[in-house]
């Protein structure tokens, strides 16, 4: 065969990779075959993503980014070249992560998943009255959207008297919003406007000169100070607050501005449309006595039946598109939304599910999908229609890529790729390629996890009390009422939108203040945070170095003295687009070290700040050992499963199950006090913890490391209540509370209480079910259980 016609051929069938040094990876040379599945697996940390994400992926968008013209690509994120040596066969490639949707009030599920553009159309065609083309139907467009709230559903008002400290002159910080302290530029307005004497209490000035403090707009000043600016026109400070505060995405705001709006601002559903966000005449256009509007918040599983009693022959096509695309919602494990519900408050794994749906309408063939743990979140049950959903994808004439820990997927693969053996500097190298089968057998951390059988814990802990939730009902649940064991390991386990979160991190610490919630929302502190910031040690780093090298501590803070001029310490260019999402290249200055070249030449142990920064836990705390305080707190990272992390990474990059495992990192470390740098040492009584999903993201090794830090912290006194889909986690807890048996409607209630053991053994539990084939162990049948839908605890 010509060697052209071979390369050709080649091309056709592998995406081929040679010598790829992205972060950890250590000269990985591997093919990946073209229209098959391939999961990549190892433990965290080892390489999966920086090969699958940062080479391939990366490397593909670039490519395809540089065939469109420059004023095109200069709005397009920028990747710089991937370290590797030869990559051939890539073609058009799409990443479906797990980065939550941006803040927009104005995207819901709805519309992220490109079913409303389908409900518009039929309501166009179908609806009585009409209200006229399917613009008229959205709440995001003048023709539909409510004019009270402009399509928001809520309108935000200033409570006034929380603004206001009317005891106080103007001079004297009246305002109470950090805009307009004292010596600021807007308070500075305010008293030179001339409107009233800035040295006379508000309560004490006539209505009406407050009310124009308040509320003028463009008001022609008569007899400014001659500090006012020249142009003599005053905004009062409702509408300068509205126009520069409220009207801005959350992202925009520093977290002085979004602390002090929190205190001002009374959010409220808009009495003009009660939240329907649309205008009368959409509102009053209804098929069979439903609105658009009533359409969409119901959830998904209950809409797919609505639509399908659509029966005008014109709308067949459109009725058909939709179900397809609720369907695949429900196969997704989302049959519990409403497509009203807005996007950005979804979790990492529901926002990934969303994009699924989104791209299996596609008629594009011949596309690289990349997937980023897909079974995040999702129940045993739910993970096989899943995999149905990309086996679809796939036999489109797709490429299929997913980083994944999830057994199933990974049984499920045409070829697998290992990586390991260790995490971040331990990790980098291919440890196995082949068949799902073969890597059962390899010596390798996967191929052990997968071969060991889960067992069911023989000797479960006695409880030491009960906390009850007494008649819990937010959201699906129903009027439940359950024990929840003290001094042990709980499970609470249950499909995806059964209720778990609801009763656990929301109705137990509401009834019982002394559980802690550690979940996986974003944490605080913006893209500038660190896991350093996050444990509490970045000024206790700035002290080390200052005392070693002699400056001052405000050199080494990227938020101060040390930041780079050109980035001003971000290490990152942004570049605002408006009304899409920001794009952002590496800063050339400092090279997205974030410091400028003062700071960088100073040295401790022969490592700048940056150096430091850029060591995970484990390695950090090893060098400041002497340190034990800092050397602690960075081995609690080690004990969660976070020792891989470098400190100094933005907590903006962290999935949920890492930020999770940071935050219970922190909150240990804040727990327990300690004479050594040994973490783990003292009593727990103190601590009662809900975490919900903790293992997400994680290697069955993983995951075993974790539960035996969860068992030395149950030993020492603490409750756990961990809210988990991890069979492992479930087979290991002293006691499991399913809920379900259902999602939505069909959830909220107590399925089974007991061991884990009787749940193996129980016909009613899909968890059960799920567990009983994962483990080789039986129990008797000693259960406890509930009849659905009554929420009380029946013994038989």
């Amino acid at each position: 065969m010509p060697l052209d016609q071979e390369l050709m051929t080649e091309r056709g069938r592998w995406i081929t990779v040679e010598g790829a040094r992205t972060h950890n990876l250590r000269n990985v040379s591997v093919r990946v075959p073209k229209r098959r599945l391939t999961v990549f697996t190892g433990v965290s940390g080892s390489g999966k993503s920086s090969l699958a994400f940062d080479t391939i992926a990366s490397e593909a968008e670039r490519l395809v980014t540089g065939t469109y013209p420059t004023f095109v690509r200069n709005r397009l994120p920028q990747h710089p070249p991937a370290d590797v040596d030869r990559l051939d066969g890539l073609v058009f490639t799409t990443i479906v992560d797990q980065r939550r949707f941006t803040g927009n009030a104005r995207s819901t599920v709805g519309t992220a998943s490109d079913i409303a553009p389908l409900l518009r159309l039929l309501f166009s065609r179908v609806a009585s009255p009409s209200a006229g083309p399917s613009p008229a139907y959205s709440f995001n467009d003048p023709s539909g959207m409510c004019p009270a709230c402009e399509g928001l559903g809520v309108v935000d008002d200033i409570d006034l008297d929380a603004l206001l400290d009317r005891s106080r002159s103007l001079r004297e910080g009246a305002v109470r919003f950090p805009a307009f302290a004292p010596g600021t530029y807007r308070w500075k307005r305010l008293v030179h406007a001339g409107l009233v004497d800035p040295d006379v209490p508000l309560g004490q000035l006539p209505d009406a000169k407050v009310d124009a403090l308040l509320h003028a707009e463009g008001l022609r000043l008569d007899n400014p100070d001659p500090e006012y600016p020249r142009h003599g026109t005053f905004d009062g400070i409702i509408p300068r607050m509205r126009n520069s505060y409220l009207r801005k995405a959350p992202s925009h705001l520093t977290d002085e501005e979004q602390h002090g709006l929190a205190q001002v601002v009374v959010r409220a559903t808009c009495r003009d449309c009660g939240g329907a966000r649309l205008n009368a005449a959409a509102r009053n256009s209804l098929i069979d006595s439903r609105s658009i509007a009533d359409w969409s918040d119901l959830p998904v599983s209950e809409l797919r039946d609505i639509v399908a009693t659509v029966r005008q022959p014109t709308a067949a096509p459109l009725v058909r598109a939709i179900r397809e695309r609720l369907d695949t919602l429900e196969a997704v494990g989302l049959g519990y939304v409403s497509l009203s519900r807005e996007s950005g408050t979804l979790s990492g794994g529901e926002a990934q599910r969303v994009k699924i749906v989104r791209h299996l309408g596609s008629s594009l063939s011949d596309v690289c999908y990349v997937f980023d743990e897909p079974s995040t979140g999702l129940h045993p049950h739910d993970v096989h229609r899943l995999l149905e959903l990309l086996t679809k994808l796939r036999d489109a004439h797709n490429t299929i890529l997913v980083v994944e820990h999830h057994p199933a997927v990974i049984a499920a693969a045409d070829h697998v790729i290992d990586l390991g053996p260790g995490g971040g500097v331990h990790g980098g190298s291919v440890r196995f390629e082949g068949r799902p089968d073969a890597l059962m057998a390899a010596d390798t951390e996967t191929g052990r996890v997968l071969r060991t059988p889960i067992h069911l814990k023989e000797r479960p802990r006695p409880a030491r009390g009960t906390v009850t939730i007494t008649k819990a009902g937010g959201h699906n649940l129903r009027d439940v009422t359950v024990d929840v064991p003290l001094g042990v390991l709980t499970a609470v386990s249950g499909v995806a939108g059964s209720g778990k979160t609801t009763l656990m991190a929301g109705e137990l610490p509401r009834q019982h203040p002394d559980f802690i919630v550690v979940d996986q929302a974003p944490l605080r502190g913006g893209v500038r945070s660190t896991p350093a910031t996050a444990l509490g040690i970045a000024e206790a780093l700035r002290a080390v170095f200052s005392k070693a090298t002699g400056l001052h501590p405000s050199w080494f803070s990227a938020n101060g003295r040390g930041a780079c001029p050109a980035c001003n310490g971000r290490g990152v260019i942004v570049t605002d687009l408006a009304f899409l999402d920001d794009v952002q290249t590496d800063c050339d200055a400092c090279g997205g070290t974030r410091f400028n070249p003062t700071t960088l030449a100073a040295t401790l142990h022969d490592r700048n700040i940056a150096d430091l920064l850029a060591l995970n836990a484990a390695r950090a705390a090893d060098l400041l050992a002497e340190h034990s305080a800092i050397a602690c707190r960075l081995r609690w990272l080690d004990r969660v499963g976070l020792g891989y992390l470098p400190i100094g990474q933005g907590l903006d990059t962290l999935s949920g199950g890492e930020r999770q495992r940071l935050l219970l990192a922190r909150h240990l470390a804040d727990s327990y006090s300690h004479s050594d740098s040994d973490a783990g040492t003292g009593t727990a009584d103190h601590l009662r913890i809900v975490l919900d999903e903790p293992t997400a993201g994680l290697h069955g090794s993983d995951v075993d490391r974790l539960l035996a830090l969860f068992d030395d912290l149950v030993d020492a006194g603490a409750t756990l209540v961990l809210i988990e889909h991890n069979q492992r986690v479930i087979a290991h807890a002293d006691h499991v509370i399913d809920i379900g048996p259902g999602a939505g409607f069909n959830g909220g209630t107590i399925v089974f209480q007991g061991t884990p053991a009787d749940l193996a053994t129980d016909p009613v539990s899909i968890t059960g079910q799920y567990l009983r084939g994962a483990t080789s162990a039986r129990a008797p049948d000693r259960r406890q259980h509930t009849t659905p839908g009554t929420g009380t605890v029946k013994r038989r």
